[in-house]
């Protein structure tokens, strides 16, 4: 292990199996991350419509970017010129780069995926390009990430048996390459598990993910085509297998409060995606579920264009506390660019505070009482998680 990041569980799950939720605090270079955390995402090197003043205004801990995206445009040699990841976008608390391995897979115009790694054409200009473990690794080293990612061969949930079995087995091989080229000591590593839907190949991958000395471990392979029930009992197998591992445990693309939820109470510490952000720029609000009928409001709804209420009357984020509905609606029909920047501090401001709620329930003891009264205030959920981590 790097010895880049230290995780320690502070509220273990209770010994009744009621939940497996529980409550660490994971110490990386730039800061410390309270878990369960869910870490918004900047692609490009900035989460869409915000500045640093406001990631860190809505909570904000740690941010996700991308590894492709950054590779493809600026390049990571640029911005290692530029003085590294957190310099060039000024953001100084923790980053985590994904492998870049969704983006290839599900980006990539002319893909060939062989056992050395993947040769895609740019979404951008339809160059061709290579990616390998190795590359991977050495791009997330340039961005200098507090957390890096082996790369993988992500699949849908609902592919065949064959192909996962496939894509999971190279994700084994591509894990140990990974770990063999990562050299920065200041930088943790996570690897990622596979295995689809597939209760056997995820407990093996689990396994076999777990036995290698990554300083976390991702769930990978979810939050795509699977239904609710079949991602919760994908989930338990892997939790199962890793119940006795004193690494923090990341599920990728994770997002509407819902979801999440119920994911910490399987056992779950990191999580992120684009939803909160990419529905707010759709004009969906999220707002508590037991005070608004399910949980959101559509701005672009022409009820609110004369509604002088704030959107949430107790949120602390900057469009709730300075502005209406009726301002958002306005901007929104507009196509003003403050109406997104507003929009996702909102969404973003709802859903670290809804974690933060969680963390205090784990904390105090009552969080399977609570349970369903945060089930209420996450609403029906507000999108589909198949939306994918390249917005």
């Amino acid at each position: 292990m790097t010895g880049a990041a230290r995780f320690t569980v502070d509220v273990p799950p209770p010994a009744d199996g009621s939940t497996r939720a529980r409550v660490g605090r994971l110490e990386l270079t730039h800061g410390v991350v309270e878990t369960p955390q869910f870490m918004p995402v900047g692609t490009n090197a900035t989460v869409k419509a915000l500045d640093p003043a406001d990631l860190a205004a809505v909570g904000a801990s740690i941010i996700l970017s991308n590894t492709y995206h950054l590779y493809l445009r600026p390049g990571h040699e640029r911005i290692a010129r530029l003085g590294g990841l957190h310099r060039f976008m000024a953001w100084d608390r923790p980053i985590l780069t994904d492998s870049g391995g969704f983006q290839v897979v599900s980006l990539g115009d002319l893909r060939i995926v062989d056992d050395d790694g993947v040769t895609f054409r740019s979404h951008l200009d339809g160059s061709t390009h290579r990616f390998t473990p190795e590359l991977a690794i050495g791009v997330q080293e340039a961005l200098g990430s507090d957390i890096a990612v082996a790369f993988d061969q992500p699949v849908f949930p609902s592919s065949p048996r064959a192909v996962v079995a496939d894509a999971t087995a190279r994700t084994h091989r591509w894990a140990e390459r990974s770990l063999a080229a990562h050299t920065r000591t200041d930088q943790a590593l996570f690897g990622i598990v596979q295995g689809g839907l597939e209760p056997d190949l995820r407990a093996e991958s689990s396994r076999f993910v777990a036995s290698l000395p990554f300083d976390g471990i991702c769930l990978g392979g979810l939050a795509g085509d699977e239904t609710p029930t079949e991602r919760g009992a994908t989930i338990d197998v892997a939790v199962a297998e890793l119940a006795d591992d004193p690494r923090p445990r990341y599920l990728m693309g994770l997002g509407s409060p819902a979801d999440l939820l119920e994911a910490v109470h399987r056992g779950v510490d990191l999580f992120d995606s684009v939803l909160p952000a990419r529905v707010a720029r759709n004009g969906q609000l999220w707002v508590p579920g037991d005070r608004e009928e399910g949980g959101r409001l559509n701005l672009r709804n022409r009820r609110f264009l004369d509604d002088p209420e704030p959107v949430q009357a107790d949120c602390p984020c900057l469009l709730c506390r300075t502005f209406s509905r009726a301002y958002l609606a306005h901007l929104l029909r507009a196509d003003e660019l403050l109406a997104y920047r507003l929009a996702t501090c909102h969404n973003l401001t709802f859903t670290l505070d809804f974690m933060a709620r969680i963390r205090a329930a784990v904390t105090s003891g009552t969080f399977p009482a609570e349970l369903p009264r945060l089930a209420a205030r996450a609403g029906r959920g507000t999108g589909s998680e198949a939306a994918e981590q390249s917005a």
